[in-house]
């Protein structure tokens, strides 16, 4: 038998309430919902278990300094009593505290089946990352330690008020925004022998700002007038200080770019596109910068 529940669940737990269940992965303390009190007792392993735990479909979360981030989650959850409610987090431990990424989760749908005495719900949610709203840990905030991967939680509130809380196997990696800047005036197109200033900058959670990010490997790319795609044309090591400096020659008009691919801590940013080069292009490194290389 397969039904369909289409409802929309938004669930929005007060911080307190999400440090009480982060507790859980080291503990065994029921992760619970708004308005309920914890069970007396520890549902029977293999009564309510999780699968199929996709986050982001697969890809690194990117998070900024401020706006809030959606990401989709999808899970099965399998089970022989009834549920009253379900769901999945990811969470981190740092140090001695242990905390969970979201400050929400909507459910759009939970797809259902029948199978060998077990309930399966296939789960289609999007949970909403703030790195000015986390719940709990670290001032409430994301710093810069939160790079990394997150473990995902999964819990299941059985009608009979047991319940069951585990550590599941996927995981979700973190990673701080980032960002080629122009410091010249935009939109500004690029002349002969015009110099210009770039950076290489991503996100300081900690401090709450955009700074410089120094020794990174970036790739100068041009576009042809008329084509669709780019070609890398050298590869250029940032100074310590972030900045870029170099100098290319085009035998021909179209548009440069500056392309940096990340790593495991930050982002790929969006491309810096410099448009209406005419015959050649110089970048050159400006004055040091007075923020703290991260």
């Amino acid at each position: 038998m397969i039904t369909a529940k289409s409802a929309v669940v938004q669930r929005r737990i007060p911080a307190i309430v999400r440090r009480v269940a982060a507790a859980a992965v080291a503990g065994g303390m029921a992760l619970v919902g708004v308005g309920l009190t914890a069970p007396a007792a520890h549902a029977a392993e293999g009564d309510i278990s999780f699968s199929n735990v996709v986050l982001n479909d697969g890809k690194p979360i990117v998070v900024g300094l401020s706006a809030e981030v959606e990401a989709p989650l999808t899970y099965t959850v399998k089970s022989s009593v009834s549920l009253d409610d379900w769901w999945v987090e990811a969470c981190r431990t740092n140090g001695s505290t242990k905390y969970l990424l979201a400050i929400s989760t909507t459910r759009w749908s939970c797809r259902t089946s029948s199978a060998g005495g077990y309930t399966f719900r296939d789960c289609d949610e999007t949970m909403t990352i703030d790195p000015d709203g986390m719940p709990g840990g670290n001032g409430n905030h994301l710093v810069n330690s939160d790079a990394a991967a997150w473990k995902t939680l999964g819990t299941g509130i059985k009608k009979n008020g047991g319940y069951d809380t585990d550590l599941l196997s996927a995981t979700v990696r973190l990673q701080r925004a980032s960002r080629i800047q122009n410091a010249n005036a935009s939109p500004e197109p690029v002349a002969k022998g015009k110099p210009i200033t770039v950076t290489v900058q991503r996100a300081n959670w900690s401090r709450h700002r955009y700074d410089n990010y120094g020794d990174r490997l970036v790739k100068l790319q041009f576009k042809p007038a008329g084509s669709s795609s780019y070609s890398t044309v050298k590869a250029v090591t940032a100074s310590s200080t972030g900045y870029l400096k170099t100098t290319v020659t085009a035998s021909q008009d179209g548009t440069w770019r500056w392309r940096y691919s990340g790593d495991t801590t930050t982002a790929s940013p969006p491309r810096l596109e410099l448009a209406g080069l005419s015959d050649a292009l110089q970048v050159r490194s400006g004055p040091v910068p007075t923020a703290d290389v991260v």
